[in-house]
């Protein structure tokens, strides 16, 4: 397989417009623990996320919708208290869900939606309503 140092090696790259690229990678980093990858000019940014990838792109306006991203992380309480001390707004805290997920969602300074998911029980689907698939 080709290195490619333009483009992340994730399989999925959601794109998320903001007005202003350089105070979203400043937040998204400081507030969510993101770091750059490659910043292009002021109008398209890569960040890390983990083991994946986001691309920040340029719109002048805020969005007409948000995007909704799920993000898993290590410890969701760290990361819960590590976005309140960058004045994220919290739209629900952490909380324990039957399918063994701890999850938190928050919106950014830019309005888009973020949930912050920990694995926390290995519980099968059929137990809490789930079909599984191929898992």
């Amino acid at each position: 397989m080709l290195a490619n140092r333009s483009m992340p090696r994730s399989t999925v790259i959601p794109q998320l417009p903001y007005p202003d690229i350089a105070e979203a990678i400043d937040w998204l980093c400081s507030a969510f623990g993101f770091t750059l990858r490659i910043g292009i000019g002021d109008h398209r940014a890569q960040l890390n996320v983990g083991d994946g990838a986001i691309v920040l792109t340029h719109q002048p306006t805020a969005p007409v919708s948000p995007a909704h991203t799920m993000i898993r992380v290590a410890d969701v309480d760290a990361h819960h208290t590590r976005a309140i001390q960058h004045q994220a707004r919290i739209l629900s805290p952490p909380y324990d869900h039957v399918y063994g997920e701890r999850q938190y969602t928050v919106a950014d300074h830019a309005g888009h939606i973020w949930t912050f998911s920990q694995s926390i029980a290995d519980v099968d689907p059929c137990d809490w309503g789930g079909t599984p698939g191929t898992l």
